[in-house]
């Protein structure tokens, strides 16, 4: 094993274990305050693409060295992953939740693109895998990601639309 590569890996899962609380936090809270889930028939899909995604990279990149060009840039990818969380607060999930009456976020990141998390995830889904040098492994999960995050994208514009928060 490469310590380089564990360290890694280790950081990614832990960052994604911590998000996966933060948003069942986040998850009930908006519960508590009215909202409603949408889109919640893909959620189980995207679940087993992000673990098969990190399992694989578990399985098959341990023993590779770092290639830290994509390193790097998997690195900025994080820092704008920590703006999206801070412009979205508590609003953040890993589901498609809704609260009534509540306006769009227009702010951070989501005053230049419509969906920037969408957006760093296909990049990290990408970038990790290329930290390794593996070329086809990032491009069958970025195919998988696009096929998931077209379902998502459209059911969530479709909630917002149905909330009349996006018109």
């Amino acid at each position: 094993m490469m310590l380089a590569s564990v360290a890694l890996l280790t950081f990614v899962t832990l960052q994604r274990l911590g998000e996966l609380a933060l948003a069942k936090h986040n998850t009930a809270a908006l519960f508590a305050r009215g909202a409603r889930e949408f889109g919640a028939e893909h959620y189980p899909y995207m679940v087993a693409l992000h673990a098969g995604w990190i399992g694989g990279l578990w399985l098959l990149a341990t023993d590779r060295p770092v290639n830290f060009f994509w390193f790097g840039i998997f690195m900025l990818l994080q820092v704008l992953r920590l703006w999206v969380l801070a412009t979205l607060k508590e609003r953040w999930t890993t589901r498609i939740i809704v609260l009534p009456n509540a306006p769009l976020v227009r702010s951070g990141p989501y005053r230049l693109i419509r969906h920037p998390n969408y957006a760093i995830v296909a990049g990290e889904i990408a970038a990790l895998p290329l930290a390794f040098d593996m070329y086809f492994y990032a491009g069958i999960f970025t195919v998988l990601n696009a096929i998931i995050l077209t379902a998502r994208i459209r059911a969530e514009n479709a909630a917002l639309r149905a909330a009349m928060i996006l018109k």
